[in-house]
């Protein structure tokens, strides 16, 4: 299934990211620490401006200006893997790695050169709940997770469903999200990764 997002010019400038290990796990997360003008509201167009998806998660997530999703949405790869999207009033605001698929390591990883700063904003969803759901259950995605990285493990990719031209955005200085030219979520860069601690 596919994740549709929105990109919007970010106002200020371009957040830090503050990476946690869980010290117990190896759960990884990252938090966008957002300026104040990244928290605005922005109206976003209605479901009849941005028009019918027919993808079946496209269908439940529709852009409005009264529904911005509060809550998680969970990644869920089809080999076991888990990736949690923190999603404040509508904007992505952090990331986490729960279950991590295989990494495969490659000599040379480099991040997009040609990115632009932004907002990614994810449509809300009371319109499409199913009988019972509450509106900040977690969302359920499946797709496809892969995963690669540099020999040092300090740039990590994740590609999310099949391969496809994509275009990468900078939603803060150590996060980067592709986004394909349908407008769906296709990966996520997490840049400057700091070492797992070592248990001692």
């Amino acid at each position: 299934m596919r994740l549709p997002v929105r990109v919007e010019p970010l106002a200020g400038m371009t957040p830090d990211i503050d990476y946690r290990w869980d010290p117990d796990t190896d759960i990884l997360s990252a938090r966008v620490r957002a300026p104040e003008a990244a928290e605005r509201v922005l109206a976003l167009p209605t479901a009849d401006e941005r028009g019918d998806l027919e993808d079946p998660v496209a269908r439940t997530l529709r852009f409005g200006p009264d529904d911005a999703l509060t809550g998680i949405v969970e990644l869920e790869g089809r080999d076991g893997s888990w990736i949690v999207l923190d999603v404040e009033r509508g904007r992505l605001a952090g990331v986490e790695v729960a279950i991590w698929p295989n990494v495969r390591r490659r000599r040379e990883l480099a991040p997009p050169a040609d990115v632009e700063d932004a907002l990614v904003r994810l449509p809300g969803r009371r319109r499409g709940l199913a009988p019972g759901a509450h509106p900040t259950s977690p969302l359920e995605v499946p797709t496809h997770v892969t995963a690669e990285s540099d020999p040092g493990e300090r740039i990590i990719h994740f590609r999310l469903g099949p391969v496809r031209a994509a275009r990468s955005v900078r939603l803060g200085r150590d996060l980067l999200v592709d986004v394909d030219a349908q407008g769906h979520l296709a990966g996520l860069w997490l840049l400057n990764v700091p070492p797992v601690p070592t248990v001692t």
